[in-house]
């Protein structure tokens, strides 16, 4: 279905391939443990576009750039909140470079600021829109097909969050929750919840990323299922990590694990599928397979 936008491949009926994480398998290649993996878009330029090569190689239809933390609030963590701009056209930059000539979509990632709200926090709602709106207009400028807000938890800064995306562009758009509690949220919000609420809002696509072990996350999907009418996004991690000596992750799950969930995530109405975090481009090889074999 080459030629054919994001949402009319969707349309179409078609089972789209996202990649696998950014995170885990950069630390796998040697990002310092809390550094930031928006660092290695100037320091290590060449294994960011290794990585998303090889999640291309795979099988992915669709590539997210590096900017899960790429908010101005966030990158101040960091110490590169001026170089917010800079960090996300870098960022779609490489992933182009990444997908080359290939009928894979780029998708801009956007991840919570790290902020609660208030009352819970101190970030107003109007605060959160605005940072949400500027990452937005970045992504959109450089050049991604469509965007996605991701791994949240409330349903405030979700919501501040679309609102802030659709004040700049209109793009499509989905926005994915992850259930860290097996079937809620963090702050408790279920996915028959949020499928409620963000359907109210301007949103293509709803989704599950993150979270807990596959069958929490196969749990969660049932449920977002029964309540969206909208296609369904699913990038669940491989398995819940242990620590190593050094304190890394290491994630259990095999690829030919993953692999063999894949139909039943499709069965239960996912309608893109990927992995996340311990997902690597071997895992996400064993999805993009079954798929492309259905």
């Amino acid at each position: 279905m080459a030629g054919l936008s994001f949402l009319e491949r969707l349309k179409a009926g078609e089972i789209l391939v996202a990649d696998g994480a950014t995170g885990t398998n950069l630390q796998a290649r040697g990002l310092p443990t809390g550094t930031p993996t928006e660092a290695w878009l100037f320091d290590r330029p060449d294994e960011v576009v290794r990585l998303e090569r090889e999640f291309v190689q795979a099988g992915a239809d669709i590539i997210l750039t590096n900017t899960f933390g790429g908010t101005a609030v966030k990158l101040q963590g960091h110490g590169w909140g001026e170089r917010m701009a800079e960090v996300n056209r870098r960022a779609v930059e490489l992933a182009r470079q990444a997908v080359g000539d290939a009928d894979v979509f780029v998708a801009g990632s956007i991840g919570p600021t790290g902020q609660l709200l208030k009352p819970m926090g101190s970030m107003e709602p109007e605060e959160a829109e605005a940072q949400f709106a500027a990452q937005a207009r970045v992504l959109a400028e450089a050049g991604v097909d469509f965007l996605v807000i991701e791994t949240q938890f409330d349903l405030g800064e979700a919501t501040a969050a679309v609102k802030g995306v659709r004040s700049v562009c209109s793009l499509p758009l989905v926005v994915s929750f992850s259930y860290d509690r097996g079937t809620r949220t963090m702050m408790g919000v279920r996915p028959q919840k949020m499928a409620q609420e963000m359907s109210a809002l301007d949103v293509d696509v709803l989704g599950i990323n993150c979270g807990r072990s596959l069958d929490d996350n196969l749990s969660a999907l049932q449920e977002l299922a029964a309540s969206a009418r909208l296609p369904i996004w699913f990038k669940p991690n491989a398995g819940l990590p242990k620590l190593d000596e050094e304190n890394r992750p290491i994630y259990d799950v095999t690829p030919e694990m993953m692999g063999a969930y894949t139909n039943t995530w499709i069965a239960e109405g996912a309608r893109i599928v990927g992995g996340c975090c311990g997902t690597t481009p071997q895992h996400l090889q064993a999805i993009a397979t079954v798929v492309k074999n259905r």
